[in-house]
């Protein structure tokens, strides 16, 4: 039986819909080498959600085995359509998850271009409005538009989660401005989903305003998979503590880090 996972609190909780959560780092389930690898990583990162892509489980097959049973406990299962092309499909992937058991709280994904695997804005923003009239609590993957997050919150999103840089690519997070922008704009948590290659990436994300990230191929695809897991925790929790320190002001100019008052000014002399 996999281990309970201990919540990460150092950053502060933060809500989604009506979950509570202490960990401001989101992990997903796909492209490790083992299921046991998988488990062994989603607990050193402290993490308390846990995306799943409803066509990797077997709903219509509960007696094979399942990732599902490598979940730790005391971690929320956050199912995603991913695979989905149009918001049709999106909406009928969330039915199917949430009849299987698997809860009303969904992370959206509607994919427009196949070679970049790029969000399609227009069929995001109707699933959206569709799965929020159906009761789903919707976590949106979108792209880094302020425009089209305020028009998604608008719409009942629970969570804007604008892609750092494309997915699995690593690259980090390309236009931290927009992540900024959308979050003067929009009153639900913003999640920065996709690209983040290291812990650097993860802190960049937060100090540009993010409420969490969320993290799968670095994490997965790591040489260690477990060491990076934590090297992420710590570096989001880092992250949220400097923020909430307040940074110091940036300055065109040098200023001396010694105090100046009192001091003798010019050569020493004999």
């Amino acid at each position: 039986m996999a281990s309970e996972v201990s919540p990460v609190s150092a950053a502060g909780e933060w809500r989604v819909g009506g979950q509570v959560l202490g960990s401001r780092l989101i992990v997903g389930t796909g492209k490790y080498a083992t299921w046991d690898v998988m488990r062994d990583a989603i607990l050193a990162s402290g993490t308390q959600l846990v995306t799943v892509a409803v066509r990797r489980v077997n709903i219509d097959r509960p007696d094979e085995p399942s990732l599902l049973q490598y979940i730790p406990e005391g971690v929320t299962l956050l199912p995603n359509t991913a695979g989905a092309y149009t918001a049709e499909e999106a909406v009928l992937t969330a039915r199917l998850a949430r009849a299987a058991g698997l809860g009303s709280l969904v992370k959206l994904e509607v994919i427009g271009d196949p070679d970049l695997l790029w969000p399609d804005p227009v069929a995001t923003y109707e699933a959206t409005r569709q799965l929020v009239d159906e009761g789903f609590t919707v976590m949106v993957y979108t792209t880094p538009d302020p425009v089209l997050a305020r028009r998604l919150a608008e719409a009942g999103a629970a969570a804007i989660m604008p892609l750092g840089s494309p997915i699995g690519s690593g690259q980090g997070v390309l236009d931290a401005s927009a992540v900024a922008f959308i979050k003067e704009r929009v009153s639900v948590p913003v999640v920065v989903d996709a690209g983040i290659g290291s812990p650097g990436d993860a802190v960049l994300a937060v100090e540009a305003g993010a409420d969490a990230v969320l993290i799968n191929t670095a994490i997965a695809q790591a040489a260690n998979p477990i060491q990076m897991a934590q090297a992420m925790r710590l570096g989001v929790e880092a992250a949220f503590l400097g923020r909430a320190a307040g940074r110091m002001p940036r300055r065109e100019r040098a200023a001396a880090s010694s105090p100046t008052l009192g001091v003798v000014q010019g050569p020493c002399k004999p």
